[in-house]
């Protein structure tokens, strides 16, 4: 395929810009609500190489803000949904499609294989979050986080601050707990908002991943995707 689906990009950044992204890698974690519009604004952004992961597949539950839930799509894999998606988009991206859930010695692995110029933690487990997020930190990687995007419907109270600035967010609130006790108080991105959360937006759901449930709204979940796409590629850029 020609350049020119990147004509207009090239335009705003200029020639230099863009090849810098075109040789760029980022891994992204997590292809739910947040992470797949992520994914997908870092690839129409022209970066030319990426990892993605997630083990989950898709459900009916997921159709009202998930990027690839479709009624078509319902029980497929959404790592393969997402890398069909982004290969249409780029029929030239170097992609690696990792269909699993990352934890313990398995998440190490995925970060030393390659070498990564961004990473985007859209979990939303804490303990595999946790773990992305401190070990990124240790193979001096350059990090974004999501913050919790459910519950919140005000497009305009979403921030971009390191993590030691993040407010009224019950998981940044946990998140800075856990990482202090592993001497981490700075250094990670996040996107949050600190608008607050109704109870009766919250249920209780004890199921493999997940302790409870938080309700949602189609365009809150995407937005904090493309604030996350727009942390990586201002940071790509940074050096150029």
């Amino acid at each position: 395929m020609s350049e020119e689906w990147l004509s207009r990009t090239n335009l705003l950044l200029g020639s230099e810009k863009l090849e810098k992204l075109k040789n760029s890698h980022v891994l992204v974690v997590g292809l739910g609500g947040v992470g797949a519009y992520a994914a997908e604004q870092i690839c129409r952004a022209g970066v030319g190489k990426m990892t993605i992961v997630d083990g989950d597949t898709i459900d009916t539950s997921n159709i009202n803000r998930q990027l690839p839930a479709t009624s078509s799509n319902v029980n497929k894999d959404k790592a393969e949904v997402m890398g069909a998606r982004l290969l249409d988009i780029n029929p030239n991206l170097d992609l690696r499609i990792l269909n699993e859930y990352l934890k313990d010695e398995r998440m190490i692995e995925v970060l030393k294989e390659e070498e990564y110029d961004y990473v985007v933690d859209a979990i939303d487990t804490l303990a595999p979050k946790i773990f992305l997020i401190y070990h990124s930190l240790q193979y001096n990687l350059k990090i974004v986080s999501a913050m919790g995007a459910g519950g919140k419907t005000d497009p305009s109270k979403i921030q971009i601050a390191d993590i030691s600035k993040s407010y009224n967010c019950k998981l940044a609130r946990m998140l800075r707990k856990r990482l202090h006790k592993l001497g981490v108080y700075k250094g990670v991105q996040v996107v949050f908002s600190p608008e607050d959360v109704s109870k009766d937006a919250v249920i209780l759901d004890e199921s493999r991943n997940k302790k409870s449930n938080v309700g949602t709204i189609s365009y809150m979940p995407p937005l904090f995707g493309c604030f996350i796409s727009s942390v990586v590629i201002k940071g790509l850029l940074a050096e150029s």
